[in-house]
C-alpha cells in the first residue's frame, strides 16, 4: 500500500453572522476534513450543526498556538486534511491562524484558501468612503497612550482606514481619533449580516454624539476617511491628465487604452481626459 502523502491545510472563511452567508465549497470541505481547527470550538459547533455536519473539532487559539499548531502540523504531514476556521469570516485576519500558514508553508503543506465573509470588506463597501485604495489596521492597542501614538502615525494615512473595534472601547477611540485625525468622515457598522445590523454614517463628531447616547453593542467595524488632499478627492489638472496620457503613449500603450487607463487611475470620467487630449492638440 502506497504511503500516504501530506494532507492539505484549508483555510475557511465562515460567516460573520448570518449562518446563510457560506458556500457550498465552504461546506463541502468541513465535511470531508478529518479536523476542524476552530478558535471557539461552541461557536463553530453551532454553525457544524446547523449543517448536519460531523467532524471532529479542536480548538486553537491565541492562548494555545504553539502548541495546538505543532498538533496540527503533525496531522497534516500524517497525511490528514485540516480544516482552520475562525469565529467569524476568514482565517487568518485578526486571530492566530496566520502562525499556522507560515508553519505549514514552512514545512511544505499545500495551503488553499476557501473564500468566505469578511467583516472588513462588507464594512468597507457598505461605508459609502472610497474603497478604491484602503488600509486595514485592525485592533488599535487597547492602551489608550499606546492607541493615540498609533493614531498619530497614521494621521497622513491619505487611504480610507479600517479598523476593527469593541463596543466597550469604541467611544474612546472616537474621541481620540477627532483629537488626533481632525473632523474625519467616518463610518461605524456594527453587527453586520445579524439580526440588528446597523450601519451608522457622518463625521466623528456625529460619531461621537450618537455613540455618547447609544451605547454600542456587538461586534464593530469602524471605517474612516483617509488624510486631507488624498487622491481620491483631488481633481488633477489638465496638465497632469495630458502628462499621464502622453507618458503611457510613449510607452507603447495605443491612446485609446491610455485615456481609459488615466481615467481610472486618477478617478475622473474617462470623457474628461479625451477632451483634455484633444484641446491640447488645438493648443
Amino acid at each position: 500500500m502506497a504511503e500516504r502523502q501530506t494532507g492539505t491545510l484549508y483555510l475557511v472563511g465562515t460567516p460573520i453572522g448570518n449562518l446563510e452567508d457560506i458556500t457550498h465549497r465552504a461546506l463541502n470541505v468541513l465535511r470531508h476534513v478529518e479536523v476542524v481547527a476552530a478558535e471557539d470550538t461552541r461557536h463553530t459547533r453551532k454553525l457544524l450543526s446547523h449543517y448536519n455536519i460531523h467532524v471532529s473539532l479542536t480548538s486553537y487559539h491565541e492562548h494555545n498556538r504553539e502548541t495546538k499548531g505543532d498538533y496540527l502540523l503533525k496531522l497534516l504531514q500524517k497525511g490528514f486534511d485540516v480544516a482552520l476556521v475562525s469565529d467569524a469570516g476568514m482565517p487568518g485576519i485578526s486571530d492566530p491562524g496566520y502562525s499556522l500558514v507560515v508553519k505549514a508553508i514552512e514545512a511544505g503543506i499545500p495551503v488553499v484558501p476557501v473564500p468566505g465573509p469578511n467583516a472588513l470588506i462588507a464594512g468597507l463597501v457598505v461605508s459609502g468612503l472610497p474603497t478604491r485604495r484602503f488600509a486595514f489596521e485592525g485592533f488599535l492597542p487597547h492602551d489608550g497612550k499606546a492607541r493615540r501614538r498609533r493614531l498619530k502615525a497614521l494621521a497622513g494615512e491619505e487611504r480610507t482606514m479600517v479598523f476593527y473595534e469593541s463596543p466597550h472601547r469604541l467611544l474612546e477611540t472616537l474621541k481620540d481619533m477627532r483629537e488626533i485625525l481632525g473632523p474625519r468622515p467616518a463610518a461605524v457598522a456594527r453587527e453586520l449580516t445579524k439580526k440588528f445590523e446597523e450601519v451608522v454614517r457622518g463625521d466623528l463628531d456625529k460619531l461621537i454624539q450618537y455613540f455618547s447616547d447609544n451605547r454600542p453593542k456587538g461586534e464593530i467595524t469602524l471605517v474612516v476617511g483617509g488624510a486631507e488632499g488624498r487622491r481620491e478627492e483631488i481633481s488633477p489638472s489638465r496638465e497632469e491628465i495630458i502628462h499621464a496620457v502622453e507618458g503611457l503613449v510613449e510607452k507603447g500603450m495605443p491612446k485609446k487604452e491610455a485615456i481609459k487607463k488615466v481615467a481610472e487611475d486618477f478617478a475622473v470620467p474617462k470623457r474628461e481626459v479625451y477632451r483634455a487630449v484633444v484641446e491640447s492638440r488645438k493648443d
